[in-house]
């Protein structure tokens, strides 16, 4: 039986977990952990003690950030390891 829901079915959920974060930007889970560690896609959002889970909208702004073609990836870290603001 599926799992009841409280949103209406033209509310998408603002939070997905790991795997549904993965596939949003289609890759792997484990590619994705990787991209996450590289500081490439965000972190994700505290839910509970063993709970997380990612917004899609700092997904779609990673996303828009990824480069084209084959460029090569670069994270939110400026030349010197300091975050950019």
């Amino acid at each position: 039986m599926p799992r009841p829901t409280a949103l209406p079915t033209t509310l998408p959920p603002r939070l997905v977990m790991r795997e549904a974060a993965a596939a949003y930007v289609g890759l792997s889970a484990n590619a994705f952990d990787r991209l996450v560690h590289d500081d490439c896609m965000p972190a994700p959002k505290c839910l509970s003690s063993r709970r997380k889970a990612w917004d899609l909208h700092e997904l779609d702004a990673a996303i828009n950030l990824l480069p084209a073609g084959l460029g090569k990836l670069k994270n939110n870290f400026g030349m010197d390891g300091k975050r950019d603001s």
